[in-house]
This record gives C-alpha cells, structure tokens and sequence, in this order.
C-alpha cells in the first residue's frame, strides 16, 4: 500500500481515537503526506548543536544531517509553515524544510507560555503541516497542549524524538511519537 494513502476508516479510527503516544516509535496509520482534513503539527527540539558558541551555537555536522533528514522527511507533505525560537540552533534546524517548501522560517518566543503559542498556531493552521523547532524544555509542554494529552520530558541529550500532533477539523488530536 503507498505510504501516502490513508482510507477514510484509518482516519476516523485515527481521530476517534484521540490522544495516543506511541513512544517505541511505532508509525501511526496517519501519514505525513497524506491529504487529510485537519493539521499535523510536527515539533521537534533543535538538532544537535556546535561547540562553537556556548550562548548561541549553530549545528554539528550530525545536527546538520539531522535537519536535513528531517526536510527529506517532510518533503512529500504540505507544509504551510515553519516555526523556530530565535536561537541559531533551531532556526538552521528548521531551514532546510523551509527552503525545500519557500517558506520564511517564522520566529516565535520561547518565553511563550505553551498553551497561548498551542491556541495562537491552532488558530492561525487550520489545514497542512507545520513545523515547529523548540528545546528540550519547551517542546514536550507544547505538545502536551496541542494534543491536551501527556507528554514525556525530554532529555538534553535526546536529539531523536518527533511529535505529530494531528489536529482534526473537529478540533480532537491525536499524539504520535516517532525516533528518527
């Protein structure tokens, strides 16, 4: 069956079943590029950083190839939108997925309480992919209150984890957890 191909029973079966983490990372029958009704917020802490700035630094080479990883992985998918803290680290974690669909990487601050950036980007993405690049102490929280389920604490070393958060028109989410 092509990845990209979600019958109507694996989306209603998707979104009646509401928040659900898979933290083996296990897919889920939701697709990334699939054309679905809804959003599918993706958040992702920043890839792995440099030792050339201890306030500000930009990728490793790894974090390099993780963010390019990441863009190859959303390339089949509608993304409407980008978002990164100001820090270097996310904003070049984010830029090889902007490139690849012309979009700015849109700044936002990560001081934010999580539930006003969740209700800001619920309100301004009604439909399409959105990438959202946080930290370890940011990302979990805001996934949490996208999908109003919980969410795992991340390590500052993990580097690894996505969350698609699957918004449907109805308004219900579904959490799904996936390693890279």
């Amino acid at each position: 069956m092509n990845r990209y191909v979600v019958t109507i029973a694996s989306l209603l079966l998707a979104f009646a079943s509401g928040c659900a983490s898979q933290p083996d990372g296990r897919t889920s029958t939701l697709e990334i590029g699939a054309a679905v009704p809804g959003t599918i917020f993706v958040l992702v802490r920043h890839a792995e950083k440099a030792t050339d700035d201890p306030k500000d630094p930009t990728l490793s080479e790894a974090g390099m190839a993780r963010a390019q990883g990441l863009a190859r992985s959303l390339a089949d998918a509608r993304v409407v939108a980008a978002y990164a803290t100001k820090y270097r680290r996310t904003q070049l974690t984010a830029a090889p997925t902007s490139m690849s669909h012309h979009l700015d990487v849109q700044t936002y601050d990560a001081s934010l309480p999580a539930a006003d950036f969740a209700r800001q980007l619920r309100e301004a993405h009604r439909a399409g992919t959105v990438l959202v690049v946080g930290h370890s102490n940011t990302i979990p929280d805001l996934a949490a209150a996208l999908c109003a389920c919980e969410v795992a604490p991340m390590g500052d070393d993990e580097f690894d984890r996505r969350m698609y958060v699957s918004v449907a028109a109805d308004g219900t989410a579904r959490l799904d957890v996936r390693r890279d």
